[in-house]
């Protein structure tokens, strides 16, 4: 704990005894009135104790109790509908002070009350692990979503680029900060510190963005592997004979893993102001890199197949599956003889033997159905995809039976993709992804897209 942290938890402590406030009191008032007395008062020493008491408690709680105290401040907290209305009726465009009454009536209590929050010792991390108990229960309790708002509200301006830092990390770096390489590393876990130790060699680099309020947590972070030319299979670098090659004498960054820390930060971006800032120091530090790309997951692969192109079902003539694959989805089911699609590509990814070729035509096929054809609501299912695309990358290159770990085989098939990103297209991707939704890619993955435009799938 760093000395200004001492200082304020000493604020904390002492400040109800100043106030005559002691816990024993405290622990007699229930959280609505706790946090309305928070709301109410203006000394910041008593504020400080009233928000480190209000966290301490909410620790404290078991998961019921945790639900009931969401639910106060959904309840509890909303603006008031009487104000609101006052301050429309007395709005005037020419009026800055009616426009901040206005403001000031519309903006919920709660966001006034997580600011206040925010006081506390550690109150940042607090309320961040706040809304990661939150966010699992929002699919049962709508009323709950205000809150969520609220909270994505607040959090989308204090973790602003502007207060994000750009480390590079390494094996001399704090314990603190490589343990937490470790414990959040979800793409590719790794088993322990030789694992680490070997992802952070001389052919290696990992970056990160941290914030002030968090020094020892790296809120993304990004692990690059030098390589000569596009990697199609992710044993070669992290594999036990992974490939080595001298940053000297690479021509190409591999981003082989991006990982969001805490899942009470979701959907805040910053991942794409990481990746472009790394672009630009990767250039800097070795200009003769003439690639920057990634090889990256497809999780919802295997699940999307499943739930959309039905392919654990038997294959009716004239199917959308049919039509996508034309004969080679009787050819793959003969050859297995197997009754569904998901069943012969599982046999197959387990033993290809001499329908090795076929195997991987057909998973190239059904992951560039998937990446560029199955939407839901106007958007790609894969987050990953949209993430890359919305970031101006494009689609490179499909990699098939790139991944044979069983996590990778339940969620993908094995398969995995390269999303290039040319720092001189980056720009005019972005712009025709998110305004046109067109979805960027390499010349032969297009004229394979462009044959596949007549499929109704």
């Amino acid at each position: 704990m760093g000395w200004l942290e001492q200082v304020i938890d000493t604020v904390a402590e002492r400040s109800l005894e100043l106030l005559g406030r002691r816990k024993a009191d405290q622990d007699q008032v229930d959280d609505k009135q706790l946090c309305s007395t928070l709301l109410s008062r203006q000394g910041e020493a008593s504020n400080i104790a009233l928000a480190h008491q209000i966290l301490q408690r909410y620790a404290e709680k078991n998961d019921e109790e945790k639900t009931e105290f969401f639910l106060m401040l959904a309840t509890s907290f909303d603006p008031d509908k009487d104000l609101i209305c006052t301050a429309v009726s007395q709005y005037d465009a020419d009026s800055p002070e009616s426009l901040q009454q206005l403001i000031t009536a519309v903006e919920p209590p709660r966001q006034e009350l997580f600011r206040r929050l925010n006081m506390a010792p550690r109150g940042t991390a607090a309320l961040i692990t706040m809304r990661s108990d939150l966010l699992p229960r929002l699919a049962g309790n709508p009323k709950l979503k205000v809150v969520d708002s609220d909270l994505v509200h607040l959090f989308s301006s204090w973790f602003n680029r502007g207060f994000l830092v750009l480390q590079s990390i390494d094996w001399n770096s704090s314990a603190a900060v490589l343990e937490k390489l470790i414990q959040y590393e979800s793409v590719h876990p790794m088993k322990g510190w030789d694992d680490l130790h070997r992802r952070l060699q001389n052919d290696r680099l990992c970056f990160a963005f941290f914030h002030p309020a968090l020094p020892l947590v790296p809120l993304i972070f990004v692990e690059v592997a030098f390589t000569t030319g596009l990697t199609d299979n992710i044993d070669e670098i992290i594999g036990s004979g992974a490939l080595s090659v001298e940053p000297a004498t690479a021509d190409t960054a591999i981003f082989y893993s991006i990982n969001n820390s805490l899942s009470g930060l979701r959907g805040i971006s910053f991942g794409n102001f990481l990746i472009k800032q790394v672009v630009a120091e990767l250039q800097a530090q070795y200009p003769q890199l003439k690639q920057f790309s990634t090889l990256s997951p497809m999780p919802l692969l295997r699940k999307m197949l499943i739930q959309q192109l039905e392919i654990d079902q038997p294959a009716e003539p004239g199917s959308r599956l049919g039509k996508l694959l034309g004969d080679k989805l009787d050819k793959i089911l003969q050859a297995t003889a197997t009754g569904t699609l998901n069943d012969a590509l599982q046999r197959l990814i387990t033993e290809p033997g001499e329908n090795k070729k076929l195997l991987e035509e057909v998973l190239h096929k059904l992951s560039l159905c998937y990446l560029t054809r199955i939407k839901s609501d106007g958007t790609l299912n894969d987050p990953v995809a949209r993430f890359h695309l919305s970031n101006g990358a494009r689609i490179e290159r499909i990699n098939v039976l790139a991944n044979s770990s069983e996590s990778a085989i339940n969620e993908s098939f094995g398969c995995m993709v390269n999303y290039l990103y040319n720092p001189e297209e980056v720009i005019s991707n972005h712009e025709a992804f998110v305004t046109h939704n067109k979805i960027m890619m390499s010349k032969s993955l297009q004229k394979e897209f462009e044959r596949m435009q007549h499929v109704e799938v």
